[in-house]
């Protein structure tokens, strides 16, 4: 696309929009400065991120509405947002649509109901929550209390023709408007009580309750004051359903967001006088070039959209960057005061930690649905054939990861995934022998020691110490690393004489695939399922790998001073370290009470003693020289 000229744009608040060569919206962006926010798109492309690259390259025109401040910048944003759905804006994975409790406040005679639509207007909204069963037991006790129509419309019309009130009506659940034994006054009082219990008013409610039920009683109105003892039960019965987290009456949304490399899992609970009223949980994958702070920042746009009720507060995992719009965005949907902030301490803390916790699970189960779904696998082998050329469908794929610290016990782990699910048994690890500079030499390494023959195999099973041969050659081996890293492995192959096994990289920092002899990586599309599987097969390599290397690390790192002790084998060593607790404490035992541990006795006692005494006075000298040096 030509750039329009840098003089033609205005350096205000605003909003823009690009679209592709058929008038398309395909993004939607806000800018304090416009001028400077879409010069960034026109610099030099090679530095562009890729993201921003294939916007730019999708584009053939751009254009903008100034705004008169920040706040109408945010408002106007989503709402192009919403209506056009821009494919390079981000989008949210719902796992499942959650119930609400609507109130149709606009009617002349509300009514409730457990919905799972879009938000109507003159409705009241109360939610989201975790299960139906859950509100509408709540539901059924609030309404002993405040007795409102949740009946159907054609219920409510037909009982209004005949005179006579449903069910609901005779057993006092309801307080019968159809047949006109209440006013529209008194109806609406109702209502009103009901949605402020709803909203996290019950206590008050409670007490003005028990304080009627004292005085019934007093004045011997015993059958009211049995009444009025029996709706106490009620709601507080409704409102044990709900945990408490917070001693006082916090009025609060708690949002964690957790990140990875493409997706995001959000978590969101929704506390109301100090308890959990609604919660829900979703998948953002990301597609714009945002900070964490934009990605949280497209996640309270979709939650406060058109959103009633706000709370006094908005607890956030992130510290965002517009913080003082934020605050005066909500304040106006709220019509009072509202803080954005980042808790850090105390129970606001633990809570934000706990919904951290549900966002990874979150994310962890979109991933795990994702890959166990048959059609979403058989796509992605099919595109991985397409994509890179290959003569048949990569069944068997194997992926090699090195890990090291320092060059220090460096191993490697090889996973294999059959039909894109993984086969554990045919996981292999490797302890590496080969000291290079770079991973290349072990990369080179593994792929040698995969491909000779099993009289030649030599390989270190995480948890059968018996080798077993390796099954049949894969149809595409992926290395964890870039073109270095293929290359070495693609020359190893060749002296191994494997001709027919393609390989390729998959490098971490743009999720780019590379091949043996290309100069330029390919760039697959984040939507692809060839990339997702790619990823889910280097991500357990990497995760195998990382867990031998820990393990291997610990080992060295905790095997004790005791073992060159002459005479001191391996379960008095043990003994000795269960009895004192570590080997600090053990050097500082005299010999008298190191024989008061079974099997020491006083030669072996002096012995050790006496070679813990070496090891400290070489551990000094050794400290010295390094001083001096």
């Amino acid at each position: 696309m030509t750039p329009p000229r840098p003089r033609d744009i205005p350096t205000v608040p605003g909003v823009y929009r690009f679209r592709d060569g058929h008038g398309r919206v395909i993004y939607v962006g806000k800018a304090g400065n416009l001028r400077s926010r879409l010069s960034s798109y026109f610099a030099d492309p090679t530095t562009l991120h890729p993201r921003t690259a294939s916007l730019v390259e999708s584009a053939v025109s751009v254009d903008w509405v100034v705004v008169g401040n920040e706040v109408e910048a945010l408002t106007l944003e989503f709402a192009w947002i919403k209506e056009f759905d821009p494919r390079f804006n981000v989008r949210f994975r719902d796992d499942k649509t959650y119930p609400y409790l609507a109130v149709t406040v606009g009617e002349e005679f509300p009514r409730v109901s457990v919905v799972r639509e879009a938000k109507r207007k003159g409705t009241r909204y109360f939610g989201p929550y975790a299960h139906a069963w859950a509100i509408r037991d709540t539901v059924d006790e609030v309404l002993k209390v405040f007795p409102i129509r949740s009946c159907r419309d054609g219920v409510y019309r037909r009982a209004k023709q005949v005179g006579r009130p449903c069910l609901l009506g005779y057993i006092d659940k309801c307080s019968a408007p159809c047949v006109d034994r209440i006013s529209i006054a008194d109806y609406r009082t109702l209502v009103n009580h009901f949605c402020a219990f709803m909203a996290g008013q019950g206590e008050s409610f409670i007490r003005d309750l028990e304080r009627a039920m004292h005085a019934a009683s007093e004045s011997q109105s015993y059958e009211e004051a049995a009444r009025l003892r029996d709706r106490v039960g009620a709601l507080r019965a409704a409102m044990e359903r709900n945990a408490v987290v917070f001693a006082d009456n916090t009025d609060a949304d708690v949002i964690s967001m957790v990140e990875e490399q493409f997706e995001a899992g959000i978590q969101i609970f929704h506390v109301r006088d100090g308890r959990i009223r609604g919660e829900r949980g979703f998948v953002l994958e990301k597609s714009e070039e945002l900070s964490s702070s934009g990605y949280l920042e497209r996640v309270l746009q979709r939650i406060y959209d058109d959103e009633v009720d706000v709370p006094r507060e908005v607890l956030v995992s992130v510290p965002l960057d517009a913080n003082g719009v934020w605050e005066t965005l909500l304040s106006e949907k709220r019509g009072s005061a509202v803080s954005v902030r980042v808790p850090q301490r105390g129970d606001k803390r633990a809570l934000m930690e706990t919904a951290a916790v549900n966002a990874q699970h979150t994310l962890a189960l979109h991933k795990l649905r994702r890959s166990s779904d048959l059609t979403s696998r058989s796509k992605a082998l099919q595109e991985l054939k397409e994509v890179l050329g290959l003569a048949d469908v990569p069944l068997r794929i194997e992926c090699i990861d090195i890990s090291t610290l320092q060059g220090q016990d460096t191993v490697a782990s090889l996973v294999v995934f059959e039909d894109g699910l993984p086969k554990k048994r045919d996981y292999r690890s490797f302890i590496i022998k080969t000291v290079t500079a770079d991973d290349t030499g072990a990369v080179a390494e593994v792929v040698t020691r995969r491909f000779r023959s099993v009289d030649e195999e030599q390989t270190e099973l995480p948890d059968d110490e018996q080798k077993r041969k390796f099954a049949y050659p894969p149809g595409l081996l992926v290395i964890d690393g870039g073109q270095p890293q293929v290359r070495a492995a693609q020359d190893a192959l060749m002296a191994a004489g494997v001709t027919d096994v393609p390989v390729i990289g998959l490098a971490k920092r743009l999720e780019e695939v590379w091949l043996p002899d290309d100069p330029d990586p390919l760039i697959l599309p984040r939507t692809s399922e060839a990339l997702y599987l790619l990823q889910r097969v280097r991500d357990e390599a990497h995760r195998t790998a990382i867990g031998l290397h820990r393990k291997r690390r610990g080992k060295r790192s905790t095997a004790s001073a005791l073992d060159d002790i002459a005479g001191l084998g391996p379960i008095r060593a043990k003994a000795l370290l269960r009895h004192f607790g570590s080997v600090r404490v053990l050097r500082a035992a005299t010999v008298a009470e190191l024989c008061i541990v079974a099997g020491i006795g006083p030669a072996l006692a002096a012995t050790i003693a006496a070679a813990l005494h070496d090891q400290d006075q070489l551990s000094s000298q050794n400290k010295d020289v390094t001083a001096d040096g």
